[in-house]
């Protein structure tokens, strides 16, 4: 199993390692002198092919969230039939309509008698 590094990550573990490096730690990859050159012994390049290579023996333990212990479960509906569900969309119906009035649509016609009727009213004519 690969693990993918944060940036923060990659850069403590190369920082860790090229101290190790630099204190005189054996190499854990094989790297020709000629390559040694190239990169001037710097023991950064170093632990950086090192990581890269996957050879390093170092793991992160990253602390998740905590997770709850049951599974989340979905309320069972019960199945309605399509005669049932229109009785009962009927009787919800009636239910309304014995409890309040059932809204008309309104006219433009009646909406221009209000205001002529609440302007005689208010004493403007």
């Amino acid at each position: 199993m690969e693990q993918e590094f944060s940036k923060y990550e990659k850069a403590r573990i190369i920082g860790a390692r090229a101290l190790q490096i630099a204190m005189n730690a054996p190499l854990l990859i094989k790297i020709e002198n000629e390559d040694l050159e190239k990169i001037n012994y710097d023991a950064i390049k170093i632990a950086e092919i090192e990581l890269e290579s996957g050879i390093l023996p170092i793991s992160i333990n990253k602390p998740l969230p905590m997770k709850k212990v049951e599974k989340l479960k979905r309320p069972k509906e019960k199945k309605v039939s399509s005669e049932e569900a229109e009785q009962e969309e009927t009787a919800e119906e009636e239910e309304i309509a014995k409890e309040g009035e059932i809204m008309e649509l309104a006219n433009p016609e009646d909406e221009q008698e209000e205001e002529v009727s609440e302007g005689k009213s208010n004493g403007e004519e």
